[in-house]
This record gives structure tokens, C-alpha cells and sequence, in this order.
């Protein structure tokens, strides 16, 4: 008999995510022996019945402890200990939580995903986090669709899926299995102070010739037109080159992401970055841009040294103790290019801020649990209020006044409508992403021609798709 299995086993049963009945035929598929099953069920964990109703629609066992990690980034992680303090715990009272909001989740976590003892639930978040699509080709993550069709806590009448906003959610399905929740509703584009802009008598271009004149004009003034970071030049990627291309071609980007042959060299490619490419050019970007991680680039933003920054909607909670009075930062969408197929509403914006549930946690039903009380309005409108950002709960903003970081983005958001997109890319091929950042990076560092990016980039989409060893998605 091994120990080991028969602890795995019990553990299994006692966590509620299997039936006596599945352990049962597992035990049998492992070839157990009679003495072995008996020890099974006769041994020092006590098998628990978990009711399903509606007061407890997932199972939960009440006396479990739950083990909740938060990426402590943009967001912070206020939500999340209300979540803990006021929502769980009041259901709850005998479980016992152990919390953690830190940064860089895949250094920490991955080798309690190798042991064996990954959290109970996650947000997997930030810089360095773990990688969701090799997550789940190894069997990591809970199927959350129960979840989903679980009772909403506190909009009476709808399940959790159906409080959601429509398409938020998307980015967390994989083989048509949802294993990540976005909880941000992220927008993505290109911010400014528009009270130094009204100062200056500009208004922000909706064309890419009219950002390059603004440019010039501003260049001429002595502070540099833009700022980004180079450490992190997935905020230049992701927020100004994708969000362009999808812009300029939405059949482009879509090429992008299902690796179709000479994705990289279509000639609405080369429009973006010959246009992105006279930010470099010209000197439009803040001198020792490249050395600047994101925090660097957004206090030299907030310092009035550069007028534009490509970021997303945390940037105000991420800097509010560094946001000069009347800043009145806004977001905006891209510039449009000549013979753009997408109107210049159109914006960047979905679910972000995934959270995850393993499927090897001691606790999954408490893990799920945790984020049904997540996905509320309740609890969104605690999230709204601490970092003037939207969670993907429907009407968990309405009545809000909190100053016009949180007004524009709403306002884009309504006025892209059915026009918004995120990329996928990132999320699924992890060490391709991170090429296409580094020779964008070295693009914008004036390192490597245009003809040099896309052929390097390209080469690494076609090793990428005939690795076998890769899975691979399409959209």
C-alpha cells in the first residue's frame, strides 16, 4: 500500500472536489487492495457529505481552511482582505485564511505547483506571473463552469456568469473551458493631462499625422512628447503597436494570433510600425526612456516631462500617491491611421486581473467560493471605490463620481461599444510574447530596421507553430 496515494486520495475526497463514488473508481484504476480501500475510508480524515443548496451552492466546507494569494500590483489588494475579512468569514467563521498579496506570483508559487500545494485561489497577475496556457495543458487549473452557474451572491435571480459583463470573460476561455475569471474590466490606450492640455490650448489628435504635428510642436516647447517603459516594453506591444494593427486590420491581428504564414510581414504590419517607429525617429520619447521601469515612466509622466504614456486603467491607483493636484488624467484610444478599417473609438478593453482556481488546491470548493463573493456587486463596488477602476460586474460602478481617470474610461468604453478587442498572443505563447516585446524594444531603441523586426518576429511565429510541443489556439 502507498502511503503517499492513500493521503493523495483522502485528501481528494475531503476537498469536495471528488464523490466516494469517483474515489472509488480511481482507487480501482490504481489497482488498490482491499486493505488499501479500508484504510481509505476507515483512516484519519474524516470523509465529509458537502451539501449542495442554495446557501452553499458549491459545496464548501465550512471548517476548511483557505489559502488566497493576490498579485499586490496596480490594484493593490484592499478588495481582496474585504473579500477575506467581510465576506468569507462572515459566511464562514470557522475557516481559517491564509493571506498573501505579492509580486512576481510564478518565482514564488511555481514550486508549490510542483509539490503539489498550490493556493486555493489566485490572482494571477503582473509581471512574472505564472503561465496560464501551460497551466492548464498540465491539468493545473478547476474548471470553473460551476462556478459560473452557481447562484450570483447578492443580484437576485441571475447566476455568477450572468452578472458578468458580455465578453470579459473571454480571455479565460481555453478549448472552450473557462479556467480564468477576469475581475478588472480593463481599458487599454494612451493617457494625457487634459488640464495641461487645455493649458496649451491642444486637443488630443485622432490621427496619426495630427499626433506626429502635436509632437513636433510640444518637442519644440522642451518636454518630450512620450514616455513608456523600456523594461517593460509589453506596455509599447500590447497598448500601442497591437491596438493599432487591430485598428489598422482586424483580420491582421486575428493572422497574428492563429500563426498564419507571413503574418508579421502584411503590409498593415508595416503601416503601425513605420508609424510607431517616428516616435524613435523624430525623438519623440523621453531621453533614457529605455532604462525606466513602469513606475519610472509614469512619475516622469505625472512630473510633467513627457505628455503621453501607452497604460492601462490601474494607472491611477497604482500612482495615487504620486498624482499632482488638478492632473485630471484621462484615457484615450489610439491615433488613427490612413485607411484604418475601425473607427478611432475603437479601444482596447476587456477582462483582465485573472484570478484561478488549482485543481490540486486543498480547498476548491472554498477557492470558488471566494470568488463567487468576489463577483459581486458588493464587492465590485469596494473595488471601484479603492482603486477608481471597474470590475467586469455589471452595474457595480453606477453612481460613482470618482474623478476623471474612472469617467474616461467609462466613457470610452460606451463609445467603442461592440469596437473593443484584447490580444491573445500573450496569454498563449508566454516566450513568443516576450520576443515580439524585445525586438520592439530594440525597434524603438533604433537598434534594427522595420524589415529586420518582422523578419526576426516572423521566423519566431513559424519555429513557434511547428512546435509540436506547444498547444496551440485560435480565434
Amino acid at each position: 500500500m502507498n502511503p503517499d496515494l492513500i493521503d493523495r486520495l483522502v485528501a481528494d475526497e475531503a476537498s469536495g472536489r471528488y464523490s466516494r463514488r469517483q474515489i472509488l473508481q480511481r482507487a480501482a484504476a490504481l489497482s488498490l487492495t482491499a486493505p488499501a480501500l479500508a484504510a481509505l475510508f476507515a483512516g484519519a480524515v474524516p470523509l465529509r457529505a458537502l451539501a449542495q443548496n442554495a446557501d452553499n451552492p458549491l459545496g464548501v466546507d465550512p471548517n476548511a481552511p483557505l489559502d488566497v494569494v493576490i498579485f499586490k500590483g496596480g490594484f493593490g489588494d484592499d478588495y481582496a482582505k474585504y473579500v477575506n475579512e467581510k465576506m468569507y468569514n462572515k459566511l464562514y467563521p470557522d475557516a481559517k485564511i491564509t493571506y498573501a498579496g505579492i509580486q512576481r506570483l510564478g518565482e514564488q508559487l511555481q514550486p508549490r505547483f510542483v509539490a503539489g500545494t498550490p493556493p486555493d485561489v489566485i490572482d494571477n497577475s503582473g509581471a512574472g506571473n505564472l503561465d496560464n496556457a501551460a497551466l492548464v495543458a498540465e491539468g493545473q487549473l478547476a474548471d470553473l463552469a460551476d462556478l459560473l452557474a452557481a447562484p450570483s451572491y447578492d443580484t437576485e435571480g441571475k447566476t455568477v456568469g450572468e452578472t458578468l459583463v458580455p465578453g470579459s470573460q473571454e480571455s479565460g476561455i481555453f478549448n472552450g473551458t473557462q479556467y480564468l475569471l477576469n475581475w478588472a474590466l480593463t481599458a487599454f490606450g494612451v493617457w494625457y493631462s487634459s488640464s495641461w492640455m487645455t493649458s496649451k490650448g491642444y486637443e488630443y489628435p485622432k490621427t496619426w499625422d495630427e499626433m506626429m504635428a502635436l509632437c513636433e510642436e510640444i518637442k519644440g516647447s522642451g518636454v518630450a512628447p512620450w514616455v513608456t517603459t523600456g523594461v517593460h516594453p509589453q506596455y509599447a506591444r500590447q497598448f500601442l503597436f497591437d491596438q493599432m494593427v487591430w485598428k489598422h486590420d482586424p483580420d491582421a491581428i486575428r493572422n497574428i494570433e492563429n500563426l498564419e504564414p507571413d503574418a508579421w510581414k502584411a503590409s498593415a504590419v508595416t503601416d503601425v510600425l513605420e508609424a510607431i517607429y517616428q516616435l524613435a525617429e523624430k525623438g519623440y520619447l523621453l531621453q533614457g526612456w529605455e532604462g525606466l521601469d513602469h513606475i519610472q515612466s509614469q512619475n516622469e509622466w505625472l512630473q510633467g516631462k513627457a505628455v503621453f504614456i501607452p497604460v492601462g486603467t490601474w494607472l491611477e491607483n497604482e500612482m495615487k500617491d504620486s498624482i499632482p493636484a488638478d492632473f485630471d488624467m484621462v484615457l484615450a484610444p489610439t491615433p488613427s491611421l490612413p485607411g484604418d478599417k475601425l473607427p478611432f473609438e475603437a479601444i482596447f478593453a476587456g477582462g483582465g486581473e485573472p484570478f484561478i482556481v488549482p485543481s490540486h488546491g486543498k480547498n476548491v470548493p472554498g477557492g470558488k467560493e471566494w470568488l463567487r463573493l468576489l463577483f459581486s456587486k458588493e464587492a465590485g463596488k469596494v473595488f471601484a471605490e479603492s482603486t477608481k477602476s471597474l470590475s467586469t460586474v455589471s452595474g457595480s460602478g453606477e453612481g460613482l463620481d470618482l474623478g476623471s481617470a474612472f469617467a474616461s474610461a467609462q466613457a470610452d468604453i460606451a463609445a467603442a461599444g461592440a469596437n473593443t478587442y484584447i490580444t491573445r498572443y500573450q496569454d498563449w505563447y508566454t516566450e513568443f510574447a516576450d520576443e515580439v516585446k524585445a525586438q520592439l524594444a530594440s525597434l524603438l531603441q533604433m537598434q534594427i530596421s522595420i524589415e529586420e523586426f518582422q523578419n526576426t518576429v516572423q521566423q519566431a511565429a513559424d519555429d513557434l507553430k511547428a512546435d509540436d510541443s506547444i498547444p496551440k489556439y485560435t480565434r
